[in-house]
This record gives structure tokens, C-alpha cells and sequence, in this order.
């Protein structure tokens, strides 16, 4: 089985839950890209990471949503609904393997903001591990 996380940069929410699912389930195929994707992976992922024991989980660098073939995932998680735009954009067919998680983007949010988001992926990464 084959999942994708799809975020805005590729720099922290992607990234995290793509760590997080690699390392409770290496039976799967697990991967991350952005929508416009950032030039590095986010300090606040690589600490939240070190924390879980996951940070070997991470990947080296953010990745384009373009440079994937979306008919070879089974189950696509969007973070947004503007995410789950752009993939139905570039594969009308990916209808029924896309998932939308509502967690919002950091942006400049407080530290506080940062916390929520992670327990917000740890708990639905969690539930998709148990579900697949």
C-alpha cells in the first residue's frame, strides 16, 4: 500500500506525518510532497521528530507534488481542502483516495499553534496506521 501526505511547503506538516507513519508502519509505502514546495524541512519538524524518536524517518529535503505519479497511491492525504483542489486538479481520477485532515498551515503562528498541529498529526497519523 502506497500513501501520500500532501501539505503546502513539504516543510512540516507533510513531512512529520510522512516520518511519523513510516515508523509505525514499514510495511508501507510512504511519501510527502507540497504545492509549492519550500527550500528546506522546518526546525519545529525536525525537534517534534528528535522527540518521538522518528527524526531517521525524515526526509532530507521538501519535494513538489509534480514530480509524483498520483495513480500510484492508494490513499492520499491532503492537509487543506486547497491541497485536495490541486491534487483533483492535476488527477480528476485520485477522487476517491483523497482524504482531508483540516489542519492548518503554521504560517507565523505562536509556539502554541506549533504544539496543537503536532498532536493534530501524531493522534490522525496514529488512527490511519491502526485503519490501513
Amino acid at each position: 500500500m502506497k500513501v501520500l501526505f500532501v501539505c503546502s511547503g513539504n516543510a512540516f506538516r507533510s513531512p512529520l506525518a510522512e516520518a511519523l507513519l513510516k515508523k509505525s508502519r514499514p510495511d508501507l509505502i510512504v511519501d510527502s510532497a507540497g504545492t509549492n514546495v519550500e527550500t528546506m524541512i522546518s526546525a519545529e519538524a525536525r525537534r517534534f521528530l528528535a522527540r518521538q524518536n522518528a527524526v531517521q524517518y525524515l526526509k532530507k529535503t521538501p519535494e513538489s507534488l509534480d514530480t509524483k505519479r498520483l495513480t500510484e497511491y492508494d490513499v492520499i492525504i491532503a492537509m487543506e481542502h486547497t491541497h485536495e483542489s490541486i491534487i483533483l486538479q492535476k488527477c480528476p481520477a485520485c477522487h476517491e483516495k483523497i482524504i482531508v485532515w483540516n489542519i492548518e498551515d503554521l504560517g507565523l503562528k505562536p509556539y502554541e499553534f506549533i504544539e496543537q498541529i503536532d498532536k493534530q498529526i501524531e493522534e490522525k497519523v496514529s488512527k490511519l496506521a491502526k485503519n490501513l
